[in-house]
């Protein structure tokens, strides 16, 4: 087998030279999924000198409103350049149209464009020797000694050392799945699964200039959530600020549902219905962590593929990321050593970290997001400056604040009196 270089780059195939070799490459990696997971496993599996190939398909953008955490800067070094805007509120609306504001304190949330946030933690690393290869996984295989198949639609052309690779298969001793919520590396790798919650997105980037509600720079600096059942009867309706775009969307589980028509209602209702519409975007989002994330032998999952997006929120960069870090240590570790047992901590180390957070979230989303009755008072328990601050501590930092046990009894108190209606909303 011909050796590969370390080369940072590959793509589909293109007129140019005639290969002088077809078959399969090797490597020690194999990050199937170019997103914010994929390209964080990627990263790390490089920076740790293995030889590592990160597959995206390419011309495809997630829906998503983009935000990120200050947590997620600081862990992660993203540069502030990528930030299109830093939201320093955020305004929820319920089904009366009544309107609550949560400013953050010493804080803010930043907001990417998918498209390029992605690239650059792709670019990212391929700088760090990570080969990048724009194809389409198609199927899982048995390989030799232990090693797994990947076989992809249509062959890519690899530079390599003595000329270029004309491949349609790699080989690898790791395979990390990142290739979102309906991973097809997941239903081959582990089939036995059973589906997750999940809602289906769709949002419209649409230009910020277009409002005629009020100027843009009036609310370059806050999202605004819609918590009403005629946008969505389950989940939530958002317009986020992205500088010059905006993302309008929301989603559901409910099969059926009028997506678009829901997104056109709140492009009105937020004075975006004339705005310029930049592009549409739809994709399944989980809404809880896979029970197992590896398949016992050389395969691990990370990010959408393994379940990890907050419910309630659906926030999901972050624990994409931060999942992808721990999945690339455990690769790491396993690598190393050749034992299966190391994959398996992965999941048990993200759970350890977040796995409270995020059933809290859950309790939440099946409690509050129910009817338009229970919405209204959802937003009114948001009018208490400790539920704000609260909030807006643990999504900043990503731990739950074990401060004030006073606010936090009351808090739960609140609660109760609003779902059963002792309380007005």
């Amino acid at each position: 087998m011909t050796s590969l270089a370390n080369a940072p780059t590959a793509s589909a195939t293109t007129p140019g030279p005639l290969p002088t070799s077809f078959g399969a490459a090797s490597f020690d990696a194999v990050v199937i999924g170019g997103g914010p997971a994929g390209a964080t496993a990627a990263l790390e599996l490089a920076k740790a000198g293995y030889r590592t190939a990160l597959i995206e398909r390419g011309g495809r953008i997630k829906p998503c409103g983009g935000a990120i955490p200050p947590r997620l800067i600081q862990d992660f070094a993203i540069p502030r350049h990528l930030l299109k805007a830093e939201i320093s509120s955020a305004r929820m609306i319920a089904p009366s149209g009544r309107i609550v504001d949560m400013p953050i304190d010493n804080g803010f949330v930043g907001m990417v464009d998918r498209d390029e946030f992605d690239e650059f933690l792709r670019d990212r690393a391929a700088k760090a020797g990570a080969v990048r290869i724009t194809g389409q996984f198609e199927a899982l295989e048995e390989g030799y000694g232990g090693l797994r198949t990947i076989r992809l639609k249509a062959p890519v052309e690899i530079a390599s050392g003595p000329g270029p690779l004309l491949v349609d298969r790699l080989r690898a001793r790791l395979v990390v799945g990142a290739d979102g919520a309906r991973s097809l590396l997941a239903r081959q790798a582990l089939p036995r699964q059973k589906p997750v919650p999940s809602v289906f997105a769709y949002h419209e980037i649409v230009a910020s200039e277009g409002s005629s509600a009020e100027p843009a720079q009036g609310r370059a600096a806050r999202c605004d959530v819609f918590y009403q059942g005629a946008i969505s009867p389950d989940f939530y309706g958002w317009v986020f600020p992205h500088g010059e775009t905006t993302s309008i969307g929301t989603g559901t589980a409910k099969k059926g549902y009028g997506l678009r028509k829901a997104v056109t209602d709140l492009r009105a209702a937020s004075g975006y219905a004339d705005a310029q519409t930049i592009r549409r975007e739809g994709a399944p989002i989980p809404l809880k962590p896979l029970k197992r994330w590896d398949d016992g032998r050389n395969v691990v999952l990370a990010g959408d593929a393994a379940g990890v997006v907050a419910p309630a929120s659906g926030e999901g960069i972050y624990y994409a990321m931060e999942s992808a870090r721990i999945v690339a240590e455990a690769g790491i570790a396993f690598l190393a050593t050749g034992k299966a047992e190391a994959l398996k901590r992965a999941r048990a180390k993200f759970m350890v970290d977040h796995g409270r957070i995020f059933m809290i979230l859950g309790m939440l989303q099946s409690v509050w997001y129910r009817s338009d009755w229970l919405r209204e008072r959802f937003v009114a328990i948001c009018r208490d400056r400790d539920v704000q601050r609260l909030t807006w501590e643990s999504y900043m930092h990503k731990r739950l604040s074990r401060a004030s046990p006073a606010a936090h009894a009351r808090i739960l108190w609140q609660n109760i009196g609003h779902y059963l209606g002792w309380r007005p909303a």
